[in-house]
Protein backbone atom coordinates (compact mmCIF):
# COMPACT_ATOMS: atom_id res chain seq x y z
CA UNK A 1 0.00 0.00 0.00
CA UNK A 2 2.95 2.49 0.75
CA UNK A 3 4.36 1.64 -2.37
CA UNK A 4 1.62 2.19 -4.13
CA UNK A 5 1.33 5.59 -2.69
CA UNK A 6 4.62 6.29 -3.50
CA UNK A 7 3.49 5.98 -6.96
CA UNK A 8 0.93 8.15 -6.95
CA UNK A 9 3.24 10.66 -5.25
CA UNK A 10 6.17 10.33 -7.98
CA UNK A 11 3.15 10.60 -10.84
CA UNK A 12 2.05 13.94 -9.08
CA UNK A 13 5.40 14.75 -9.00
CA UNK A 14 6.38 14.49 -12.52
CA UNK A 15 3.12 16.24 -14.22
CA UNK A 16 3.36 19.35 -11.66
CA UNK A 17 7.18 19.02 -13.38
CA UNK A 18 6.00 19.25 -16.94
CA UNK A 19 3.99 22.09 -16.10
CA UNK A 20 6.34 24.04 -14.93
CA UNK A 21 5.70 23.96 -11.13
CA UNK A 22 8.66 23.47 -10.11
CA UNK A 23 7.79 24.28 -6.08
CA UNK A 24 4.93 21.96 -6.18
CA UNK A 25 6.67 19.05 -7.80
CA UNK A 26 9.93 19.30 -5.52
CA UNK A 27 7.07 18.56 -2.87
CA UNK A 28 5.37 15.63 -4.56
CA UNK A 29 9.30 14.29 -5.47
CA UNK A 30 10.63 14.60 -1.44
CA UNK A 31 7.74 12.77 -0.32
CA UNK A 32 7.73 10.20 -3.04
CA UNK A 33 11.99 9.57 -2.27
CA UNK A 34 10.97 9.22 1.29
CA UNK A 35 8.08 6.94 0.96
CA UNK A 36 9.21 4.31 -1.27
CA UNK A 37 11.27 1.52 -1.49
CA UNK A 38 11.69 0.60 -4.71
CA UNK A 39 14.58 1.27 -6.55
CA UNK A 40 12.97 1.95 -10.04
CA UNK A 41 10.93 4.54 -8.14
CA UNK A 42 13.62 6.07 -6.32
CA UNK A 43 15.47 6.27 -9.29
CA UNK A 44 12.61 8.04 -11.56
CA UNK A 45 12.01 10.67 -8.57
CA UNK A 46 15.76 11.76 -8.65
CA UNK A 47 16.03 12.22 -12.31
CA UNK A 48 12.80 14.58 -11.85
CA UNK A 49 14.12 16.09 -9.00
CA UNK A 50 17.37 16.76 -11.29
CA UNK A 51 15.03 18.17 -14.11
CA UNK A 52 13.89 21.06 -11.66
CA UNK A 53 16.68 21.82 -10.24
CA UNK A 54 18.46 24.95 -11.56
CA UNK A 55 21.66 24.59 -9.44
CA UNK A 56 24.62 22.80 -11.28
CA UNK A 57 25.53 21.17 -8.19
CA UNK A 58 22.25 20.53 -6.85
CA UNK A 59 21.64 18.59 -10.47
CA UNK A 60 24.10 16.84 -10.37
CA UNK A 61 23.61 15.15 -7.05
CA UNK A 62 20.11 14.42 -8.22
CA UNK A 63 21.74 12.64 -10.88
CA UNK A 64 23.80 10.36 -9.18
CA UNK A 65 21.40 10.21 -6.72
CA UNK A 66 19.45 8.50 -9.59
CA UNK A 67 22.22 6.48 -11.50
CA UNK A 68 22.98 5.29 -7.45
CA UNK A 69 19.26 2.82 -7.74
CA UNK A 70 19.79 2.24 -11.43
CA UNK A 71 23.17 2.75 -13.49
CA UNK A 72 21.69 2.16 -17.06
CA UNK A 73 19.08 5.11 -16.93
CA UNK A 74 19.87 6.75 -20.18
CA UNK A 75 17.91 10.07 -19.43
CA UNK A 76 20.33 10.34 -16.46
CA UNK A 77 23.25 9.32 -17.87
CA UNK A 78 22.49 11.92 -20.74
CA UNK A 79 21.47 14.50 -18.63
CA UNK A 80 24.90 13.83 -16.30
CA UNK A 81 27.37 14.27 -19.85
CA UNK A 82 25.32 17.65 -20.29
CA UNK A 83 26.50 18.71 -16.93
CA UNK A 84 29.73 17.79 -17.24
CA UNK A 85 30.33 19.27 -20.65
CA UNK A 86 30.88 15.60 -22.15
CA UNK A 87 27.86 16.35 -24.99
CA UNK A 88 26.43 19.63 -26.05
CA UNK A 89 22.85 20.73 -26.01
CA UNK A 90 23.01 21.57 -29.89
CA UNK A 91 24.51 17.77 -30.65
CA UNK A 92 21.35 16.26 -29.24
CA UNK A 93 19.07 14.72 -31.71
CA UNK A 94 15.69 12.88 -31.62
CA UNK A 95 16.34 9.09 -32.89
CA UNK A 96 13.09 9.23 -34.50
CA UNK A 97 13.47 12.01 -36.58
CA UNK A 98 17.20 11.90 -37.38
CA UNK A 99 18.15 14.72 -39.50
CA UNK A 100 18.71 14.02 -43.22
CA UNK A 101 22.44 13.70 -44.07
CA UNK A 102 24.09 16.48 -45.74
CA UNK A 103 24.45 15.99 -49.58
CA UNK A 104 27.29 17.08 -51.70
CA UNK A 105 30.95 17.01 -50.88
CA UNK A 106 32.27 17.56 -47.09
CA UNK A 107 35.22 19.79 -46.27
CA UNK A 108 37.58 17.64 -44.27
CA UNK A 109 39.85 18.66 -41.83
CA UNK A 110 43.44 16.61 -42.51
CA UNK A 111 46.33 16.70 -40.12
CA UNK A 112 50.20 16.16 -42.78
CA UNK A 113 52.98 14.67 -41.86
CA UNK A 114 56.47 15.82 -42.99
CA UNK A 115 59.70 15.48 -41.73
CA UNK A 116 61.08 18.35 -39.77
CA UNK A 117 64.51 17.98 -41.24
CA UNK A 118 64.33 17.84 -44.40
CA UNK A 119 60.39 18.25 -45.72
CA UNK A 120 59.85 14.60 -47.13
CA UNK A 121 56.95 12.50 -46.32
CA UNK A 122 56.71 10.66 -43.42
CA UNK A 123 55.26 7.37 -43.00
CA UNK A 124 54.57 4.70 -40.27
CA UNK A 125 56.84 2.57 -39.96
CA UNK A 126 55.47 -1.02 -39.11
CA UNK A 127 57.12 -1.59 -35.85
CA UNK A 128 54.23 0.06 -33.78
CA UNK A 129 56.24 3.26 -32.45
CA UNK A 130 58.05 5.27 -35.30
CA UNK A 131 57.64 7.86 -38.22
CA UNK A 132 60.27 7.35 -40.88
CA UNK A 133 61.49 9.67 -43.54
CA UNK A 134 61.10 8.22 -47.25
CA UNK A 135 64.08 10.63 -48.41
CA UNK A 136 66.66 10.99 -45.09
CA UNK A 137 65.33 7.97 -43.38
CA UNK A 138 65.21 10.19 -40.20
CA UNK A 139 63.04 8.67 -37.22
CA UNK A 140 60.59 10.21 -35.02
CA UNK A 141 59.11 8.13 -31.94
CA UNK A 142 55.89 8.22 -31.18
CA UNK A 143 56.87 8.03 -27.62
CA UNK A 144 52.93 6.46 -26.72
CA UNK A 145 52.32 5.62 -23.10
CA UNK A 146 51.18 2.14 -22.52
CA UNK A 147 47.48 3.52 -22.26
CA UNK A 148 44.17 1.27 -23.07
CA UNK A 149 41.79 2.71 -25.52
CA UNK A 150 38.98 4.61 -24.05
CA UNK A 151 35.33 3.08 -24.17
CA UNK A 152 32.93 6.11 -24.86
CA UNK A 153 29.40 5.98 -23.30
CA UNK A 154 27.07 4.13 -25.50
CA UNK A 155 23.94 6.34 -24.25
CA UNK A 156 25.34 9.50 -24.92
CA UNK A 157 26.66 8.65 -28.14
CA UNK A 158 22.82 7.29 -28.85
CA UNK A 159 21.74 11.16 -28.15
CA UNK A 160 23.74 12.65 -30.87
CA UNK A 161 23.69 12.41 -34.83
CA UNK A 162 27.38 10.41 -34.63
CA UNK A 163 25.62 7.47 -32.99
CA UNK A 164 23.51 6.99 -35.82
CA UNK A 165 25.79 8.19 -39.32
CA UNK A 166 27.37 6.98 -41.72
CA UNK A 167 29.89 8.28 -44.49
CA UNK A 168 28.16 9.33 -47.61
CA UNK A 169 29.50 11.85 -49.01
CA UNK A 170 33.34 12.47 -50.52
CA UNK A 171 35.56 14.36 -48.71
CA UNK A 172 37.28 17.15 -50.25
CA UNK A 173 41.19 17.66 -48.87
CA UNK A 174 42.89 21.15 -49.30
CA UNK A 175 46.59 19.84 -48.89
CA UNK A 176 48.60 21.70 -46.83
CA UNK A 177 51.58 21.19 -48.70
CA UNK A 178 51.21 22.16 -52.52
CA UNK A 179 47.60 23.64 -51.82
CA UNK A 180 45.85 21.45 -54.24
CA UNK A 181 42.50 20.03 -53.46
CA UNK A 182 41.87 16.37 -53.45
CA UNK A 183 38.48 14.27 -53.56
CA UNK A 184 39.13 11.21 -50.41
CA UNK A 185 36.38 8.45 -51.28
CA UNK A 186 33.73 8.41 -48.64
CA UNK A 187 34.97 5.19 -46.77
CA UNK A 188 38.45 6.40 -46.37
CA UNK A 189 40.04 8.27 -43.55
CA UNK A 190 43.82 8.53 -45.13
CA UNK A 191 45.33 9.26 -48.30
CA UNK A 192 48.12 11.04 -49.57
CA UNK A 193 47.94 14.11 -51.90
CA UNK A 194 48.46 13.42 -55.66
CA UNK A 195 51.01 16.22 -56.32
CA UNK A 196 53.27 16.55 -53.97
CA UNK A 197 52.58 12.75 -51.86
CA UNK A 198 52.26 14.34 -48.49
CA UNK A 199 50.45 12.00 -46.07
CA UNK A 200 47.08 13.28 -44.75
CA UNK A 201 45.25 11.63 -42.05
CA UNK A 202 40.65 13.32 -41.90
CA UNK A 203 40.61 14.56 -37.88
CA UNK A 204 37.03 13.04 -37.40
CA UNK A 205 36.81 14.42 -33.85
CA UNK A 206 35.90 17.78 -35.86
CA UNK A 207 33.21 16.10 -37.65
CA UNK A 208 29.64 16.78 -36.16
CA UNK A 209 28.10 13.59 -37.88
CA UNK A 210 31.07 10.36 -37.54
CA UNK A 211 32.44 9.07 -34.64
CA UNK A 212 36.28 9.33 -34.74
CA UNK A 213 38.51 5.67 -34.12
CA UNK A 214 39.44 4.92 -30.35
CA UNK A 215 41.33 2.16 -30.54
CA UNK A 216 44.13 0.82 -32.81
CA UNK A 217 46.64 -2.00 -33.23
CA UNK A 218 49.68 -0.72 -35.46
CA UNK A 219 51.20 -2.82 -38.34
CA UNK A 220 54.03 -4.81 -36.99
CA UNK A 221 55.41 -6.22 -40.36
CA UNK A 222 56.11 -4.88 -44.13
CA UNK A 223 55.15 -5.91 -47.62
CA UNK A 224 57.98 -8.03 -48.23
CA UNK A 225 56.78 -10.37 -44.55
CA UNK A 226 52.88 -10.47 -45.99
CA UNK A 227 53.94 -11.91 -49.25
CA UNK A 228 56.12 -14.79 -47.80
CA UNK A 229 53.30 -15.44 -45.24
CA UNK A 230 50.95 -15.34 -48.38
CA UNK A 231 53.12 -17.77 -50.41
CA UNK A 232 53.67 -20.27 -47.22
CA UNK A 233 49.83 -20.13 -47.22
CA UNK A 234 48.78 -20.99 -50.70
CA UNK A 235 52.11 -23.96 -50.52
CA UNK A 236 50.81 -25.50 -47.74
CA UNK A 237 46.92 -25.16 -49.17
CA UNK A 238 47.84 -26.75 -52.16
CA UNK A 239 46.45 -24.05 -54.28
CA UNK A 240 47.17 -23.50 -57.57
CA UNK A 241 46.05 -19.73 -59.01
CA UNK A 242 45.31 -19.27 -62.08
CA UNK A 243 46.49 -15.77 -63.37
CA UNK A 244 48.93 -13.30 -61.64
CA UNK A 245 48.28 -11.80 -58.16
CA UNK A 246 48.31 -8.61 -56.73
CA UNK A 247 51.00 -8.15 -53.83
CA UNK A 248 49.16 -7.90 -50.61
CA UNK A 249 47.83 -4.58 -49.64
CA UNK A 250 48.24 -2.51 -46.18
CA UNK A 251 45.68 -1.15 -44.63
CA UNK A 252 43.25 -0.93 -41.50
CA UNK A 253 39.77 -1.99 -41.37
CA UNK A 254 37.02 -1.27 -38.67
CA UNK A 255 35.74 -3.32 -35.91
CA UNK A 256 32.88 -2.01 -33.20
CA UNK A 257 33.68 -3.53 -29.73
CA UNK A 258 30.59 -3.24 -27.44
CA UNK A 259 30.02 -4.18 -23.54
CA UNK A 260 27.16 -5.15 -23.01
CA UNK A 261 25.49 -5.18 -19.11
CA UNK A 262 22.16 -5.98 -17.18
CA UNK A 263 20.29 -9.32 -17.00
CA UNK A 264 18.58 -11.81 -19.02
CA UNK A 265 14.76 -12.46 -17.16
CA UNK A 266 13.54 -15.60 -17.15
CA UNK A 267 10.37 -18.14 -15.87
CA UNK A 268 10.94 -21.54 -15.54
CA UNK A 269 8.57 -24.06 -14.04
CA UNK A 270 8.85 -26.60 -11.15
CA UNK A 271 7.02 -29.94 -10.80
CA UNK A 272 6.35 -30.74 -7.34
CA UNK A 273 4.63 -33.94 -5.99
CA UNK A 274 2.53 -33.96 -3.03
CA UNK A 275 3.36 -36.84 -0.84
CA UNK A 276 1.48 -40.92 -1.21
CA UNK A 277 -0.99 -41.00 1.82
CA UNK A 278 -2.25 -44.67 2.49
CA UNK A 279 -1.32 -46.04 -0.45
CA UNK A 280 -2.99 -43.15 -2.93
CA UNK A 281 -1.43 -41.54 -5.79
CA UNK A 282 -0.06 -38.39 -5.28
CA UNK A 283 -1.01 -35.24 -7.18
CA UNK A 284 1.83 -32.70 -8.93
CA UNK A 285 1.36 -29.71 -9.17
CA UNK A 286 3.39 -27.03 -12.19
CA UNK A 287 4.75 -23.26 -9.87
CA UNK A 288 5.96 -20.82 -11.86
CA UNK A 289 8.85 -18.64 -10.96
CA UNK A 290 10.73 -15.41 -11.98
CA UNK A 291 14.54 -14.49 -11.95
CA UNK A 292 16.64 -12.51 -13.76
CA UNK A 293 20.13 -13.81 -14.42
CA UNK A 294 22.97 -11.34 -15.11
CA UNK A 295 25.18 -10.83 -17.82
CA UNK A 296 28.54 -8.75 -18.27
CA UNK A 297 30.05 -9.17 -22.06
CA UNK A 298 33.07 -7.44 -22.62
CA UNK A 299 34.60 -5.89 -26.00
CA UNK A 300 32.31 -8.21 -28.20
CA UNK A 301 33.70 -7.34 -31.94
CA UNK A 302 31.31 -6.69 -34.99
CA UNK A 303 32.71 -5.55 -38.11
CA UNK A 304 31.79 -1.92 -39.13
CA UNK A 305 32.67 -2.27 -42.61
CA UNK A 306 30.43 -4.16 -44.77
CA UNK A 307 32.78 -5.43 -48.01
CA UNK A 308 35.13 -7.73 -46.46
CA UNK A 309 33.06 -8.85 -43.32
CA UNK A 310 32.79 -12.16 -43.83
CA UNK A 311 36.55 -13.07 -44.14
CA UNK A 312 37.45 -10.44 -41.79
CA UNK A 313 34.62 -11.98 -39.20
CA UNK A 314 37.11 -15.22 -39.43
CA UNK A 315 40.30 -13.07 -38.52
CA UNK A 316 38.92 -11.03 -35.47
CA UNK A 317 39.52 -13.75 -32.88
CA UNK A 318 42.99 -13.97 -34.21
CA UNK A 319 43.79 -10.35 -32.72
CA UNK A 320 44.92 -9.31 -29.40
CA UNK A 321 42.87 -7.26 -28.38
CA UNK A 322 44.74 -6.39 -25.52
CA UNK A 323 47.33 -4.85 -27.28
CA UNK A 324 44.91 -2.09 -29.23
CA UNK A 325 46.30 1.98 -28.29
CA UNK A 326 44.67 4.96 -28.02
CA UNK A 327 44.22 6.02 -31.61
CA UNK A 328 46.68 8.56 -32.52
CA UNK A 329 46.45 9.65 -36.40
CA UNK A 330 50.41 9.41 -36.90
CA UNK A 331 49.55 5.55 -36.70
CA UNK A 332 47.90 6.42 -40.39
CA UNK A 333 51.07 7.91 -42.11
CA UNK A 334 50.96 6.73 -45.76
CA UNK A 335 48.28 3.90 -44.60
CA UNK A 336 45.15 3.66 -45.76
CA UNK A 337 41.83 3.35 -43.26
CA UNK A 338 38.37 2.77 -44.09
CA UNK A 339 36.06 4.49 -42.42
CA UNK A 340 33.21 2.32 -40.85
CA UNK A 341 29.70 2.13 -43.33
CA UNK A 342 27.93 -0.26 -40.34
CA UNK A 343 26.62 2.58 -38.03
CA UNK A 344 27.22 1.92 -34.57
CA UNK A 345 23.64 2.13 -33.25
CA UNK A 346 22.79 -0.48 -36.11
CA UNK A 347 25.95 -2.07 -34.81
CA UNK A 348 24.57 -2.31 -30.91
CA UNK A 349 21.35 -4.11 -32.18
CA UNK A 350 23.43 -7.16 -33.72
CA UNK A 351 25.31 -6.96 -30.67
CA UNK A 352 22.64 -7.62 -28.17
CA UNK A 353 20.53 -9.90 -30.32
CA UNK A 354 24.20 -11.99 -30.00
CA UNK A 355 24.12 -11.45 -26.35
CA UNK A 356 20.65 -12.47 -26.33
CA UNK A 357 20.82 -15.86 -28.44
CA UNK A 358 23.71 -17.16 -26.68
CA UNK A 359 22.21 -16.73 -23.23
CA UNK A 360 18.97 -17.78 -24.25
CA UNK A 361 20.42 -20.87 -25.58
CA UNK A 362 22.84 -21.67 -22.78
CA UNK A 363 20.58 -20.30 -19.99
CA UNK A 364 18.91 -23.90 -19.12
CA UNK A 365 22.65 -25.52 -17.96
CA UNK A 366 23.13 -22.07 -16.13
CA UNK A 367 20.45 -22.57 -13.81
CA UNK A 368 20.41 -26.11 -12.80
CA UNK A 369 18.88 -27.40 -16.07
CA UNK A 370 15.84 -25.72 -14.97
CA UNK A 371 12.34 -25.99 -17.17
CA UNK A 372 12.93 -22.45 -19.13
CA UNK A 373 9.48 -21.32 -20.38
CA UNK A 374 9.76 -17.51 -20.74
CA UNK A 375 13.25 -15.36 -21.56
CA UNK A 376 13.29 -11.24 -22.00
CA UNK A 377 15.99 -9.04 -23.00
CA UNK A 378 14.07 -5.85 -21.72
CA UNK A 379 16.83 -5.48 -18.75
CA UNK A 380 19.68 -5.95 -21.40
CA UNK A 381 21.38 -3.11 -22.18
CA UNK A 382 24.80 -1.59 -24.47
CA UNK A 383 26.92 -0.06 -21.80
CA UNK A 384 29.74 1.56 -23.50
CA UNK A 385 31.43 0.68 -26.72
CA UNK A 386 34.84 1.44 -28.84
CA UNK A 387 35.63 1.87 -32.74
CA UNK A 388 38.75 0.63 -33.57
CA UNK A 389 41.27 0.33 -36.58
CA UNK A 390 42.75 -3.14 -37.11
CA UNK A 391 45.76 -4.15 -39.32
CA UNK A 392 45.54 -6.37 -42.29
CA UNK A 393 47.07 -7.13 -45.41
CA UNK A 394 44.55 -7.30 -48.65
CA UNK A 395 44.87 -9.33 -52.21
CA UNK A 396 42.37 -11.16 -54.32
CA UNK A 397 43.39 -15.01 -55.39
CA UNK A 398 42.13 -16.11 -58.96
CA UNK A 399 41.38 -19.82 -57.85
CA UNK A 400 38.22 -22.40 -59.13
CA UNK A 401 37.21 -19.51 -61.68
CA UNK A 402 36.53 -16.08 -59.37
CA UNK A 403 38.44 -13.78 -57.53
CA UNK A 404 38.68 -15.12 -53.42
CA UNK A 405 39.09 -12.58 -50.98
CA UNK A 406 42.62 -13.11 -48.91
CA UNK A 407 43.23 -11.28 -45.47
CA UNK A 408 46.13 -10.95 -43.59
CA UNK A 409 46.32 -10.44 -40.09
CA UNK A 410 49.04 -7.41 -40.16
CA UNK A 411 49.54 -7.86 -36.15
CA UNK A 412 50.48 -11.47 -36.05
CA UNK A 413 50.38 -13.27 -39.98
CA UNK A 414 47.34 -15.37 -39.79
CA UNK A 415 46.05 -15.52 -42.70
CA UNK A 416 41.85 -16.09 -43.75
CA UNK A 417 40.22 -16.78 -47.09
CA UNK A 418 36.76 -17.87 -48.34
CA UNK A 419 38.55 -20.12 -50.56
CA UNK A 420 37.87 -24.30 -49.55
CA UNK A 421 40.68 -26.42 -48.14
CA UNK A 422 42.13 -28.76 -51.55
CA UNK A 423 43.69 -31.82 -50.03
CA UNK A 424 45.35 -32.13 -53.79
CA UNK A 425 49.20 -30.36 -53.89
CA UNK A 426 50.21 -28.44 -56.97
CA UNK A 427 53.35 -27.69 -57.91
CA UNK A 428 54.37 -23.86 -57.25
CA UNK A 429 53.87 -21.88 -60.56
CA UNK A 430 52.12 -18.45 -61.35
CA UNK A 431 51.82 -16.61 -58.01
CA UNK A 432 53.96 -18.56 -56.24
CA UNK A 433 56.63 -17.68 -59.11
CA UNK A 434 56.33 -14.17 -59.49
CA UNK A 435 56.00 -13.56 -55.28
CA UNK A 436 59.00 -15.43 -55.00
CA UNK A 437 60.94 -13.65 -57.55
CA UNK A 438 59.77 -10.40 -55.90
CA UNK A 439 61.18 -11.44 -52.64
CA UNK A 440 64.55 -12.58 -53.98
CA UNK A 441 65.36 -9.20 -54.86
Amino acid sequence: MQEDYAKELLRSGIIEAKAGSKESARRYLDRAIYMSGSHDVLAEAWFWMGEISIDPTEKRKALENCLAHDMRHSRARRALALVDGKLKADEVVNPDKLPPAPNGQRAADADRFMCPKCGGRMSFAPDGQTLVCDYCTRGQALGFKPEEAEEKDFIVAMATARGHGKPLQEQVFHCKGCGAEFILPPKKISASCAYCASPHVVSLEKTKDLLAPDGIIPHTFNQRRATKLLIDWVEGNGFKPEKQVELPRGLYLPLWTFDVGGGIDYTYEIVESENEIFGGRGQTHVRRFSDQYPVMVNDLPLPASKKPSAVFLQLIDSFDMASIKPYDPRFLADWPAEIYDVPMADASLDARSQVYKKYRRDLPALVNNSNIVHTSSANLAIDSFKLNLLPVWMTELPFDGREHLVLINGQNGVVSSDILDKTEKEENGGLLGFLADLLND
